[in-house]
């Protein structure tokens, strides 16, 4: 086990949950004041938010996986 790639896939996934919880706060928020002329920043901001929290959630358990298995080896015939 490759305890540098362990440290970093958890500060990847503790990433993940940030963004994972803010995101759709920040998209209900956006939703609740249709009316309010920061609808669509807000609501861009939320959407970045959800993408960044699938983006860390991928690469952390990636790197996690890498840290148990080794990096993968591509040996082709």
């Amino acid at each position: 086990m490759n305890k540098v790639l362990f440290k970093k896939s958890l500060i990847r996934l503790s990433y993940f949950l940030v963004f994972a919880f803010t995101g759709p706060i920040v998209i209900y928020q956006a939703f609740k004041n249709k009316e309010h002329y920061l609808f669509i920043p807000v609501l861009i901001i939320g959407l970045i938010f959800f993408f960044l929290a699938i983006f860390n959630g991928f690469k952390g358990i990636q790197i996690l996986m890498n840290s148990f298995l080794g990096q993968k080896k591509n040996n082709r015939l």
